[in-house]
């Protein structure tokens, strides 16, 4: 089973002055591959309280999911802390939800999503509002069980037969 750490970036959501819509979106989606939810967090959109999150989650959980604070305002930062936490950047994960994304509206172009490793964990950044949750992450859910496993060391073939 899949181990899933939700981190939801919000000022306002982790005053307790907005609820949070988009981490439980996620938590819906994920059980569609078989997923559990082990860790769910909503935090102020500071970065080094984000690294430090995403560091400690690295060590409980197979795929951290964030969302929010990855476009362009002076308080988004979520890109930019994982960043400095990943080892190795999945530069194609982030590609496709934004290509997803231009179907629906040209402002997916600003997003500044990143997705990558830190030793045995996938983190992804996800947009903030839930319906651009669910269309970002509809596109990438199919992937992340075998970019998982992986990311341990499963050794399986890769090839789909047709």
């Amino acid at each position: 089973m899949i181990k899933v750490a939700i981190l939801t970036l919000s000022d306002k959501g982790s005053k307790g002055e907005r609820k949070d819509t988009s981490g439980p979106t996620i938590e819906r989606m994920v059980k569609k591959i078989g997923a559990a939810v082990v860790s769910y967090d909503i935090i102020p959109d500071e970065k080094a309280l984000i690294r430090k999150k995403l560091l400690s989650l690295c060590n409980k959980a197979d795929l951290i999911l964030t969302t929010g604070g990855t476009g362009m305002s002076p308080r988004d930062v979520t890109p930019d802390a994982t960043l400095e936490v990943i080892e190795k950047e999945i530069p194609g994960i982030a590609e496709v939800m934004r290509y997803n994304g231009l179907k629906k509206t040209p402002f997916s172009m600003l997003s500044r999503a990143v997705a990558g490793i830190r030793g045995k964990t996938l983190i992804i950044n996800l947009p903030g509002s839930p319906a651009a949750v669910r269309e970002n992450l509809a596109v990438i859910l199919e992937c992340l069980p075998h970019a998982i496993e992986k990311i341990q060391g499963c050794q399986k073939e890769c090839a789909r037969h047709r």
